[in-house]
């Protein structure tokens, strides 16, 4: 069996635990072909992977600070309001927002910051013409658990020149924006938050029936194996937004599925449900069950289109028996005049940090989780591969109904 040396190529697949003051993270990020001689890893990595085998799992801690850039006080700053310039950028969100990440480059007049850094910064305070703005990296004040688990092992070519890559920096490139700042409350809803491009009803919009995949293969797998965690048999189910595939694992043996989605012919063809319901959430958010019906709620790559998600989410803890789980999961693709205004101004981290803020003001879940993951290469058979290589990221947030 191959065993990893400085002439090694391995891919790799890191796990990044971490915890904020109302939940627990896991992001995900797979390296593949990484180049032991040439790349860059977090701390001693490079030497632990020396003689390891395919399946070993490497796992490093890292205090406040170790792993990434240390919290700096000098990073938190104040700056006049009129410097927050959003048409710098093309950015329609005029107005800073509390809690919210922008890219430096829109900034004017800051000390070493020019118009084309997209790094993130995060607006921590409004007070009248000014802006306190913080240039920490999200995790910086944050302790780190990460898990290496080593994969295929190939002996390298003849070196032809290359990149270096800094995995860790890669790996953390927006992990901790889903997190709150000291518990401060985002503003994720204020102006525009919940207008869409196309406002008519989306029952004329899903008139018709879209027998589509709206990710790719391998992502399917993953919504699959996340929904796989909370399913077991004898369950009652419902499927939230449903569609014509429920992407529940076949291997359950559930008592009932019930999809609630906007096309007749779409939850028809559905063979995972035992029962279906038409109904327009952004119409009527109530839904039509007794209080404390359900096992466990899914809602797959639909939470974007929801006008009222507050009234949704405390309708689903209603319905939900006590410790039932919600499951939301979604990825960065969606119909561009059917998700809401928000959804599409904010990073693809931040966006697992609104639906976080969905469960924490309902005020009805407790162990709350994020996970995302990227990296994992797209399959060869998908429509949009070689134009897109990896495969689209999953990013997923679930909570545990509170006790009566």
């Amino acid at each position: 069996m191959n065993r990893i040396d400085t002439d090694s190529k391995v891919d790799l697949l890191f796990q990044l635990k971490w915890k904020s003051g109302d939940a627990t993270h896991t992001d995900c990020f797979q390296a593949n072909h990484a180049n032991v001689w040439r790349d860059l890893f977090p701390a001693d990595l490079n030497e632990r992977l020396m003689g390891r085998q395919g399946g070993d799992d490497i796992v490093m801690t890292f205090g406040r600070g170790q792993a990434v850039p240390p919290f700096n006080t000098r990073q938190l700053m104040e700056i006049k309001r009129r410097q927050f310039d959003a048409e710098r950028l093309g950015i329609e969100q005029s107005n800073p927002r509390l809690g919210r990440f922008y890219p430096k480059g829109l900034l004017k007049d800051v000390t070493g910051v020019f118009s084309n850094n997209i790094a993130p910064f995060r607006c921590v305070g409004i007070n009248n013409g000014h802006l306190s703005v913080d240039f920490n990296h999200p995790l910086a004040d944050k302790d780190l658990r990460l898990s290496t688990i080593i994969g295929k092992i190939e002996s390298k070519q003849i070196e032809r020149g290359g990149i270096s890559i800094d995995w860790m920096e890669r790996l953390t490139e927006g992990p901790g924006m889903q997190a709150r700042w000291r518990q401060q409350v985002s503003d994720y809803v204020t102006g525009s938050a919940f207008e869409r491009e196309d406002a008519t009803a989306d029952s004329v919009f899903y008139q018709k029936p879209r027998f589509t995949q709206h990710l790719d293969g391998t992502a399917l797998s993953l919504v699959e194996n996340t929904y796989n965690r909370f399913l077991g048999d004898g369950m009652q189910v419902l499927d939230l937004m449903s569609s014509w595939q429920s992407h529940i694992p076949v291997r359950h043996r559930l008592n009932r599925v019930v999809g609630l989605g906007l096309n007749h012919s779409e939850l028809d063809s559905n063979q995972q449900l035992t029962e279906s319901i038409v109904q327009d959430l952004n119409v009527e958010p109530k839904l039509p069950f007794p209080d404390d019906t359900f096992d466990v709620v899914l809602c797959t790559v639909s939470v974007e289109y929801l006008i009222d998600p507050l009234t949704v989410f405390s309708e689903v803890a209603r319905v939900l028996k006590s410790g039932g789980y919600l499951v939301v999961t979604f990825s960065n693709r969606w119909f561009p005049t059917k998700a809401i205004q928000l959804w599409k101004e904010l990073h693809e981290f931040e966006r697992m940090g609104l639906v976080l803020e969905y469960f924490m003001q309902t005020r009805a879940f407790e162990d709350l989780h994020t996970y995302s993951m990227r990296g994992l290469p797209r399959p060869h058979d998908d429509k949009y591969f070689p134009e897109f290589v990896y495969s689209d990221p999953l990013y997923a947030v679930w909570g545990r109904k509170k006790s009566s």
